[in-house]
């Protein structure tokens, strides 16, 4: 994977990129100046962060995965440790279905009827492969959530969670907390 410099990132306008952190330079990047970046965190080949008035807010240590979406007006945060897969897809705007309004990019605002609401994904989270994340989503810590779902409501911490849309299958064991120290104490 090629990554972009610590130049060209300055160039871009990013809100902050930490250090050690791989950018892609396949990968899409709108609205710089509203994206912030942890340290030692990674996004891979042709992903999209599109970050609206919101922002997008990325920590340390997470990983955005090939041909993943971050998109929409509203907040969206992806906290430490969080890895999302590949393919993934996270909304913090989607159109109106009903068929009350029009819908579309061309289309201007008087005419649709779009909901912007924050997309807020705790620490230790790993969600599957081409799973799709609407607005107004919180995904608390230690969630893990399986590939091919759909998560229009919030999920509470330290659980598993799959389907369409998704639902409960366990608890999540949380090893991974004693394996953070650990690796953060350097050891």
């Amino acid at each position: 994977m090629g990554t972009l410099s610590r130049k060209q990132i300055d160039e871009m306008g990013f809100a902050f990129v930490g250090e050690d952190t791989f950018l892609s330079d396949k990968a899409s990047y709108y609205g710089c100046s509203r994206i912030s970046i942890g340290n030692n965190t990674r996004v891979d080949d042709f992903c999209v962060l599109s970050a609206g008035v919101g922002g997008i807010s990325i920590g340390n240590n997470a990983h955005i995965g090939i041909h993943s979406s971050l998109i929409g007006a509203g907040k969206i945060i992806i906290s430490d440790f969080t890895s999302v897969s590949s393919h993934v897809a996270i909304y913090s705007s989607n159109d109106d279905y009903s068929g009350e309004s029009m819908t579309g990019p061309t289309i201007p605002a008087r005419f649709k009827k779009v909901e912007h609401d924050e997309v807020i994904i705790g620490r230790h989270v790993i969600i599957g492969a081409r799973t799709i994340i609407l607005p107004g989503v919180h995904i608390e810590d230690g969630v893990a959530i399986g590939c091919l779902s759909l998560v229009k409501v919030n999920c509470k911490s330290f659980r598993i969670y799959a389907g369409i849309p998704i639902r409960y299958i366990s608890e999540r064991k949380k090893d991974f907390l004693e394996l953070e120290k650990v690796f953060l104490n350097g050891k």
